[in-house]
This record gives C-alpha cells, sequence and structure tokens, in this order.
C-alpha cells in the first residue's frame, strides 16, 4: 500500500477513525476521573547528632555516615517512625503513610517524599518526617546510644502543599490516549478497507478496468418510487450527473458514430434501468429523437418506471404480431419514444440473437437519432453480449456500495473473453465525496458540460436528419 492509498483509505473510513478515537478518549477521561488523585510533598533536612545539654563527658560527636543515613531511610515505613508520625498528626491507629527518602551521595542531606491523597496532608507528613526520624534514629545506631547522642533535624526545603497531582497526569493520558486511539482507528480502517469486497469509488473501478468513468451519479435520499429527476426535478445533482453522462457519451459517440448503446451493470440491482430512463431522457432535452427500448426479457421494467403500458413491445413486433409504430409510446410531451419488453417469452436469448432483431434494429436505427437499450445484467445471462451486437457502445452502471468488486471483476471477464469493450462506466448511488467531486461552488461541471451537450447533441441530431434526407431522395 502506498501513502496516496493509506490517505485515501484515511479519508474514506475517517468516521471510524473518529469513533475509535472517541472511544479512547472517553474511556480514558472517564478512568482517569475515577482515580483517586495522589499529591506529593517534599521536605530537604540536614541530620547532625549533637550532645545533651547537660552532658560534660570530654570527647567529640559522632558524625553521621552514609551507611547511618541509609538505615534512617530504610526505617522510615517500620513501626518505630510510622506510629509517633501518626500520633503527631492526629491520624487514627493503623492509617497507612506513605513516605520515602532518598540520600544525598556527599552531604548528610535527606529528601524526604511524602504522598497522599489530600495536599496538605502529603505537606505535613514530609515535614513531620524529619524529626521523628531524627527522634528513632539513636534506637538503631549503637554508637549514638554509647556516646550518649542525639541526632537533629534542621529542615533546609520545608514540603509546601502541592496544587496538581502526580497521578492521574491527565494531560498525559489524553495525550497518550488520542494517539493510542489514531493507531487502533487507522488500523481498523486498514482491516476494513482489506476485508471490503464492495466498490466504494472511482479508484475501486479502476483497479479493474482502464476504460473512462464518464460519471459518478449521487443517490438521491428519500425516493420511494422510481428516480425521474430529469422530468420531476430536473436542478438537482443527480440531474446534472445523468447529463454530465450524457455529454461524455457524446465523446465516445464520435469514436463509434452508431449513436446506439447497451446499459447493462454486473448484478441486478445496481440501477440500469434508473439510469437508463434518466439518460433517455437528457438526450430527448437536447432535441434528438430518442429511442429507449427495454432488452430486459426476463424483468422487464421500463415501462413500470416511465408509467406506461407494457403488455405489447418488444416481443409481439418479434413474433410478427404488430408493427413497431403500433407498440412504440411517445413519452410525455418530448422527443423520447419507448419500445416496452412486451411479455415475457420462454426463450429471451434466441429471441434477442435472431435475425428478426436484428432486422428490426438496423430498420429502428434509420428512424431516430439514438437508440438506448435497457439490458439484462452480465453476470446472470448473456442478453447483453448480444445486444451488444447489435449497438456500437456498451456503458456499464456500478453500484457505488453495493456492487463487489469480485462481480464487476467476473462481469468484465465474461465481456473480455467474447471481445466485447466497455465504452465507460457510471458509478451510481454514490454518496460523499464520491458523489460531490464535480461539484464547484453551487453549480456543478456537470452542469456547464450539460449545456455544451446539449448544443453538441442538437448538433449531432441536424446531421442526422441530413443524413436521413439524403437517403430518402
Amino acid at each position: 500500500m502506498t501513502i496516496r492509498d493509506l490517505v485515501g483509505v484515511i479519508r474514506t473510513r475517517w468516521r471510524l477513525i473518529a469513533f475509535c478515537v472517541l472511544v479512547v478518549l472517553g474511556a480514558t477521561a472517564a478512568s482517569t476521573m475515577m482515580t483517586t488523585p495522589v499529591y506529593e510533598a517534599t521536605a530537604r533536612v540536614y541530620l547532625s547528632t549533637v550532645k545533651p545539654a547537660d552532658d560534660k563527658s570530654p570527647g567529640g560527636t559522632y558524625a553521621i555516615t552514609q551507611k547511618d543515613l541509609n538505615t534512617y531511610v530504610a526505617i522510615l515505613g517500620s513501626p518505630a517512625v510510622q506510629e509517633p508520625l501518626r500520633q503527631r498528626l492526629g491520624l487514627p491507629p493503623g492509617t497507612g503513610i506513605d513516605v520515602t527518602g532518598t540520600v544525598s551521595e556527599l552531604t548528610n542531606v535527606l529528601d524526604l517524599q511524602a504522598r497522599s491523597s489530600d495536599p496538605q496532608r502529603a505537606a505535613d507528613i514530609a515535614n513531620t518526617a524529619g524529626p521523628v526520624l531524627a527522634e528513632a534514629a539513636k534506637k538503631f545506631s549503637p554508637l549514638l546510644a554509647n556516646n550518649n547522642q542525639v541526632v537533629e533535624a534542621e529542615a533546609i526545603t520545608p514540603a509546601l502543599a502541592p496544587t496538581e497531582p502526580i497521578s492521574p497526569k491527565v494531560r498525559t493520558n489524553l495525550a497518550m490516549a488520542l494517539l493510542a486511539g489514531l493507531v487502533i482507528g487507522i488500523g481498523a480502517a486498514l482491516l476494513r478497507h482489506v476485508a471490503d469486497t464492495k466498490v466504494r469509488g472511482d479508484e475501486d473501478i479502476r483497479k479493474l478496468s482502464g476504460r473512462p468513468i464518464l460519471a459518478t451519479i449521487p443517490f438521491v435520499k428519500g425516493s420511494d418510487g422510481p428516480v425521474l429527476t430529469l422530468a420531476d426535478d430536473p436542478h438537482t445533482h443527480h440531474a446534472e450527473a445523468i447529463r454530465r453522462l450524457r455529454t461524455n457519451i457524446l465523446f465516445v459517440d464520435v469514436t463509434t458514430q452508431g449513436h446506439s448503446f447497451v446499459i447493462t451493470s454486473s448484478n441486478p440491482g445496481e440501477g440500469k434501468t434508473t439510469t437508463s430512463v434518466n439518460l433517455a431522457i437528457a438526450m430527448a432535452d437536447a432535441g434528438s429523437k430518442v429511442l429507449l427500448i427495454d432488452g430486459d426479457l426476463r424483468n422487464p421494467s421500463v415501462a413500470k418506471t416511465m408509467g406506461l403500458e407494457g403488455s405489447a413491445g418488444l416481443t409481439t413486433v418479434l413474433l410478427g404480431r404488430a408493427e413497431p409504430a403500433d407498440v412504440i409510446q411517445l413519452w410525455r410531451d418530448t422527443s423520447l419514444h419507448v419500445l416496452p419488453a412486451g411479455q415475457i417469452p420462454p426463450n429471451p436469448s434466441e429471441l434477442i440473437g435472431s435475425e428478426a432483431m436484428s432486422q428490426l434494429f438496423q430498420k429502428l436505427a434509420q428512424d431516430f437519432d439514438y437508440i438506448l437499450i435497457d439490458s439484462p445484467p452480465i453476470n446472470p445471462v448473456i442478453d447483453a453480449v448480444l445486444l451488444n451486437q447489435l449497438t456500437h457502445g456498451l456503458i456499464m452502471v456500478v453500484a457505488s456500495e453495493r456492487t463487489k468488486r469480485r462481480e464487476l471483476e467476473a462481469a468484465l471477464r465474461s465481456l473480455e473473453t467474447v471481445e466485447v469493450p466497455v465504452a465507460g462506466f457510471a458509478l451510481n448511488l454514490a454518496t460523499g465525496s464520491s458523489a460531490a467531486a464535480y461539484r464547484y461552488g453551487t453549480y456543478g461541471y456537470g452542469q456547464t458540460a450539460a449545456v455544451h451537450g446539449g448544443r453538441a447533441l442538437r448538433a449531432q441530431s441536424s446531421r442526422s436528419d441530413r443524413r436521413r434526407s439524403a437517403r430518402t431522395r
């Protein structure tokens, strides 16, 4: 995985990362708040030996050694020190007192550290521990007792009540929690990315095919029925994306000069019919005479989507029971014509691949500027390949976060086996940054492209009219 791939994963799954960070931060904050704070106070004392005032015996005083100081530090936790310390502080018997010491290597200076949940008590323990220790020192130093000497503790730096606890360290804990949350979140995002088998955006399609992505069509929220935005709400981003698809198909059409396309997908439920209908409406809006054929003879849905009668249609013509003009329906007040599928036959593949279908398509191609065929999905059946033999381009609809990469790869492999190239892809049902990639401000690039695309369609429509007129003459 490259740095670019990692950044892409983070951008795509930032919600998961943010969730992990918040969970770790929240758990750490709760644990920190529930932890009893511990305050530490330090008093520095100087220990020395002196003779009592009434002692007139000759001889010098005994000097405290490093060994003696280490002994004093060792007895800080013993009852000989703890009990007198509790009495002086007025603490109940058995109350634990946390006090330790550190010996200076060169002097008789002793640092006494006291810890308590009460900052003032910690300071009191540290300041009281020196004199109490001096009183108990004689018990653990025989030479002092023999010389009738006592130890005095002189405070060099008295302990003050601390203002902040040494534990828990809130800032350190939260900083470590933030780092841990990021590591866990990014790890979870990478794991989710590796385990994810669905197509999420353009990059997933580009990894499987070098063919262009003609449009990214956003998901329409709150839609209960067919989404015909080109007719019902033509100023939405969804409508702009369809116009963008129409415009980019023009460039494909320049290379094929066939003016006919099959719209298909790898599996059912990816939005190919809705895309076909909206694309046909967009082409008709630009002034072209468009025919939309429901080529899905197994599960026809174009007539139902557009609110048309679908009992008679393509199969009726192929059986010789009607002429094309008898079953082709004009949709609303437009130049869009619709040929429904008709009755579902027992042999749809044979009908689509028949000579009658080929002759019918050649005849229809003379009467319309553009022909779009809504085809069955590729993976279940072979019908899309047969229909592609009639047309001059195949548009693959891929549903974002619904189409699985292995299913799309299988469909592309099937097409490659029979040498059927994909003219381009339409990423459908896109959400988030993928759906907004073409927008700029209030208007999108797709809207600008739609204007030029409309002009190009009208120009091609005029050329088609001139060609038909020439053939008639």
